[in-house]
């Protein structure tokens, strides 16, 4: 392997905190710890707990003056985190987001070129990086036909071209399959193995990163994760035997203290809401990703659709939710379902899939249209004509359940990604619908919203309604008792 050298920093809070501009809550504050050079850190803390702000806060891009208030101190190598940006690298959830270029090696040189580095030096390093990472394929590879754990190790190639004292991952393997979530660990691996980069990881889910980390810290608050400062801190052993049922109960996804299960259906499945025969899918007029699907979404059960990325498993969701039109095949909605309104969803408005067909995108920003969370959740409610008081109604009994009550009036961007998630699924049962499709409903939640929010899906299947969930989460299977729908390369 090629040797790719980095001198590793240190980071410093002193009393540490953000406030974003629209909120009156901080994200986090009152943060101090110190990090020694070439540590390696796993960052935990309850869903909205200031995980995302904190690691955002290291790597410079949090704003100005005009995004929010900070307090405190934050430093790396003793200067202030936002003046050295050149030391950092950060690595987000979401594989596609990150994918700047059109070709592998254009991606990963794209950071050292705003460095300024001299162009033979820079393809030097984009050859070691990509070395380094375990991605083996040609610079001219276009990226949109990486998979999805390959995407993440570009972005991994990406930050580690440019040489960070600091790597930042935050929840790296949140949307990839088992396969690609070893794939990232293993190129995190082989990194640590070429070089003392410091680490630090943000990850609900423990048991992936604890062979490769010596400290856990934990922020967040015993009561509600509202983000007051460290509350745990040491080897990940002495911090889980002193501490785990006390995490556990915060919401940190403790090893050998799972969240509760929901009781399994306690009626058969009813009536097929919605069946598929001989079914092909696509993005894209012409460009079919499966085809040969033969799929029966029924009331009162979960259809889980599970296999790895890239086999098109959203865009079937997409499909049965009436939101892309079938590529070939048939796509039948029952008359119990359709209402008058014919048997399919495609043609159906948007009016008439409010209270029949429900759908939360995988990415929840592709959903968010209100200024604020509140009235987030009124927008479908009110294009039914419903009376303000019975929007009401509904919106504040969703922001309770969901642990989103204290968030109302906050800009919906501000939420962390799994406040997010539950705000997207909270917006699309404000209408009620019969059937509900959610790509990836648990990303990014803690143990205690991932029980929570399993609980009430499992009361909406017992109450009749049909739920499809795309998911790589076999705990959410599982859980809700699901029927497996599994798609391949060969579907």
């Amino acid at each position: 392997m090629t040797s790719v050298e980095a001198r590793p920093a240190a980071v410093v809070a002193r009393g540490w905190g953000w406030r974003h501009a629209s909120r009156l809550a901080w994200a986090l504050r009152d943060v101090s710890l110190r990090i020694e050079p070439g540590e390696r850190v796993l960052l935990l803390g309850a869903s909205g707990a200031g995980k995302s702000t904190m690691m955002q806060g290291l790597a410079g891009v949090l704003g100005g003056d005009e995004e929010g208030e900070a307090e405190g101190e934050l430093l790396i190598d003793g200067a202030p985190a936002a003046a050295s940006r050149g030391r950092t690298g950060l690595v987000l959830q979401d594989p596609d987001s990150q994918v700047i270029l059109a070709r592998v090696g254009d991606d990963v040189a794209f950071g050292c070129e705003n460095l300024g580095i001299p162009r033979d030096e820079i393809w030097r390093r984009v050859d070691a990086a990509l070395d380094a990472v375990g991605l083996d394929v040609p610079l001219d590879r276009p990226t949109k036909a990486l998979s999805g754990g390959q995407k993440q190790r570009l972005a991994l190639a990406g930050s580690l071209a440019m040489r960070p004292g600091l790597l930042l991952l935050d929840e790296p393997t949140a949307n990839l399959d088992p396969e690609g979530v070893i794939e990232v660990r293993e190129a995190v691996q082989r990194l640590l193995a070429a070089q003392r980069t410091t680490l630090i990881v943000v990850e609900h889910r423990l048991d992936v990163w604890l062979p490769l980390i010596d400290r856990v810290i934990v922020i967040g608050d015993d009561a509600d994760g509202s983000g007051t400062g460290v509350i745990a801190d040491g080897h990940p052993d002495a911090v889980l035997a002193a501490e785990g049922e006390r995490l556990a109960a915060a919401g940190v996804w403790v090893p050998g203290l799972p969240p509760q299960h929901p009781a399994p259906p306690a009626s058969a499945p009813g009536e097929v809401l919605v069946g598929a025969r001989d079914l092909a899918v696509a993005r894209v007029r012409g460009a079919t990703v499966a085809a040969g699907l033969d799929v029966n979404v029924r009331a009162g059960s979960v259809l889980a659709i599970t296999g790895p990325n890239g086999v098109g498993k959203s865009t079937l969701g997409l499909t049965l939710a009436g939101l892309l039109p079938p590529a070939d095949g048939q796509l039948i909605a029952s008359d119990a379902l359709s209402e008058g309104a014919g048997p399919h969803p495609i043609r159906w408005t948007s009016r008439q899939l409010l209270t029949r067909i429900g759908t939360v995108f995988q990415e929840p920003e592709h959903q968010l249209l209100a200024t604020t969370v509140q009235n987030e959740l009124a927008i479908g409610p009110r294009s039914l004509g419903l009376s303000p008081t019975e929007i009401a109604a509904r919106s504040d009994e969703l922001l309770q359940r969901l642990r989103l009550d204290r968030l109302a009036k906050a800009n919906p961007y501000t939420l962390s990604g799994g406040e997010k998630r539950r705000l997207t699924v909270a917006a699309a049962l404000a209408t009620r619908p019969r059937m509900l499709v959610l790509d990836e409903p648990t990303f990014g939640q803690d143990a205690r919203t991932w029980q929570e929010l399993i609980a009430m899906l499992a009361e909406l299947r017992d109450d009749g309604a049909a739920l499809v969930a795309v998911t790589h989460d076999l705990d959410v299977v599982r859980a809700l008792h699901a029927e497996w729908f599994t798609m391949d390369v060969r579907s």
